[in-house]
């Protein structure tokens, strides 16, 4: 019985119905952040021309997703599927990095992957391939990673690494750092002693506050003239407002934003700062807009939705069976942990900025599809999951109908 059931039946709806509402609100925040922009601009633009984008990309990152979902759990663990995967990705960071012809810069980085019409941010995407090829490599070497922890992991991080530095030289410290994070949970799900947290935890902790310290004091000599930017946003993420008008100008008006909102919102729609005072109010500080907007009730509300979606995506992934399983939704949960941190850590001032959209809401073609195909992946092993655990019950219980 358990084997002719129909895979729809399995669909998780408590990770479907939460990347529905998030997504769809989404669009509804870049419609409503860009619209002033796009009319006043010169020449003027329909005001719905990045929400259709958007919306356009939710519903092609929705076909990913069901695609991926009804592929079998075997294929997407197959080694030639990831080599071409790696493969992909590591050419359109090269073609972003070294050609003009495939590449397009914003922001000083040159992080865009441009095809004729299609734009592309590779790092997007590179950081499922890096959770994807960890999940592959580490489920395979369980036994090793007991005994010869750096045996087993050596070649694979070496690997991760030097895509990671394609990401750095583009530059784009903050798709790194996400990247570096990422490859420090995947090892620390692996299996290994829960020392090497322990230390990677207090390490990376200490290192982090010295490191701010270092580059507030010593930045000028220490850094070459060219990465004094990287200076300025530490200065700025504890004072902004020691340079109002430059460097602070973001974290400035993100503040006066997230004011403005107080707990109940100006309403949707009504935001001041993004007519023309926050600059990429839909990008980087679309949250700072939800909350200017919607108010800090509905945007807590919004983080208690994600961090309920997070934190099911985990929970599969300590439930399930299989080690790629288990790795690949830890893996994806703590990206979209990872992420969410960053940006309010950024916009709030805890740490410094680093252009890291918010998951869901904020504008991004890439970053939508990327989480979509990160869904999928999740639904689909939640799917196997059940699956698995209906026939092992059915084996069970016909058995026994046998005997009596």
């Amino acid at each position: 019985m358990a084997k002719k059931t129909k895979k729809r039946f399995f669909l998780d709806y408590g990770i479907l119905i939460p990347y529905l509402i998030l997504s769809v609100l989404g669009v509804v925040m870049v419609y409503s952040a860009t619209a002033y922009r796009l009319i006043t601009s010169d020449p003027p633009q329909p005001d719905t021309a990045a929400a259709a984008k958007q919306a356009l990309y939710l519903a092609l990152g929705l076909i990913l997703m069901v695609i991926i979902y009804q592929m079998k759990t075997k294929f997407l663990q197959s080694k030639g599927l990831l080599v071409l995967g790696i493969a992909v990705i590591s050419t359109m960071l090269l073609l972003t990095r070294f050609t003009k012809t495939f590449s397009l810069q914003a922001g000083g980085a040159q992080g865009w992957f441009q095809l004729g019409p299609i734009t592309l941010q590779p790092v997007e995407f590179l950081k499922i391939m890096v959770i994807w090829y960890l999940a592959y490599i580490l489920s395979r070497r369980q036994d090793t990673i007991v005994h010869g922890f750096k045996q087993a992991v050596l070649k694979p991080v070496l690997l991760v690494s030097s895509l990671i530095f394609l990401v750095l030289i583009q530059p784009d410290t903050g798709g790194a750092a996400i990247l570096v994070l990422l490859v420090i949970i995947m090892l620390l799900a692996s299996g290994v002693s829960y020392w090497y947290g322990i230390v990677i935890g207090v390490g990376g902790v200490s290192l982090s506050f010295i490191a701010i310290e270092l580059v507030s004091l010593l930045g000028p000599a220490l850094l070459p003239e060219n990465k004094q930017y990287i200076v300025e946003r530490f200065l700025v993420m504890r004072n902004p407002f020691i340079d109002a008008y430059g460097s602070g100008l973001q974290m400035v008006h993100s503040y006066y934003a997230m004011f403005n909102g107080g707990l109940f919102g100006r309403g949707l729609g009504n935001s001041i700062q993004k007519k023309g005072f926050l600059p990429v109010a839909e990008s980087d500080f679309m949250f700072s807009i939800v909350i200017e907007e919607l108010g800090l009730i509905v945007a807590m509300l919004i983080l208690l939705l994600l961090f309920f979606l997070i934190l099911r995506i985990i929970m599969v992934g300590i439930r399930a069976t299989h080690p790629f399983n288990s790795l690949m939704c830890i893996g994806i949960g703590g990206m979209l942990l990872v992420q969410t941190f960053v940006n309010i850590g950024g916009i709030t001032g805890i740490i410094p900025l680093t252009g890291v959209t918010f998951p869901f809401l904020s504008q991004g073609g890439s970053s939508l599809l990327a989480l979509s195909i990160g869904v999928g992946f999740v639904l689909n092993i939640r799917a196997d999951e059940l699956r698995k655990k209906y026939q092992r019950q059915a084996e069970v219980v016909i058995p026994m109908k046998q005997t009596q």
